[in-house]
């Protein structure tokens, strides 16, 4: 057994409820969420989008209550400007090229306003099965401290994990890194005393043993 496959076995021991913190009951949704997610909190997102999705929870509805509106429902979120814009222009998309449905891959996902590869990989994870890492900040940040990738640049990072990580637990292996990375292997003091994967970590190993 890998070191790698080592770390992934130890997580899911300690967080088997480890699942995707954002509230959502369709595609869009989540797609929605997500968009919003970055540089915020899922807490903060699962606040705003509670009332938000009671008016609306489709690109049909999201182009009715309109931009000004919208930056209404999430000015408590970071960037909620540029994010509005986002969120109406991708609505739009869906409307005028999916029949407005949210598509199933990569490649289509990726052509709507304010949709990367990290946001693509959570609808396609989360919504369609489809196995994914999505490389976040936590994600990022965990892999470099655990050894999983050197990289800076995020796609090779989600490179290095997928080829560390068993296909099959992408979709969990993400989840489980970012669980782990809001409760113990934070940005600022991470709890490494506590972790239950410090054996196996390079950045306790090199840096607080010293």
């Amino acid at each position: 057994m890998t070191l790698y496959q080592k770390i992934i076995n130890k997580l899911k021991q300690m967080y088997p409820e480890a699942h995707c913190e954002l509230d959502f009951s369709s595609e869009y949704e989540l797609l929605v969420a997500t968009i919003l997610s970055a540089q915020s909190t899922d807490k903060r997102v699962n606040i705003v989008t509670k009332e938000l999705f009671k008016v609306a929870n489709s690109p049909q509805k999201m182009l009715e209550l309109g931009e000004e509106k919208l930056k209404e429902y999430i000015r408590t979120i970071g960037f909620y400007n540029a994010k509005s814009k986002n969120i109406i222009k991708m609505s739009e998309q869906l409307v005028e090229a999916f029949n407005s449905k949210v598509p199933s891959t990569m490649e289509e996902l990726t052509t709507l306003a304010g949709v990367g590869r990290k946001t693509a990989n959570v609808v396609l994870s989360n919504c369609f099965g489809v196995q994914a890492i999505a490389v976040d900040t936590h994600v990022f940040r965990l892999a470099h401290r655990l050894g999983f990738s050197d990289e800076n640049d995020v796609y090779k990072v989600e490179l290095d994990l997928n080829s560390k990580i068993k296909k099959s637990e992408w979709s969990l292996a993400h989840h489980l890194l970012i669980f782990h990375g809001r409760r113990v292997c934070k940005a600022k003091n991470p709890l490494c005393e506590q972790c239950g994967v410090n054996m196996y970590c390079r950045y306790y190993k090199g840096s607080v043993q010293q």
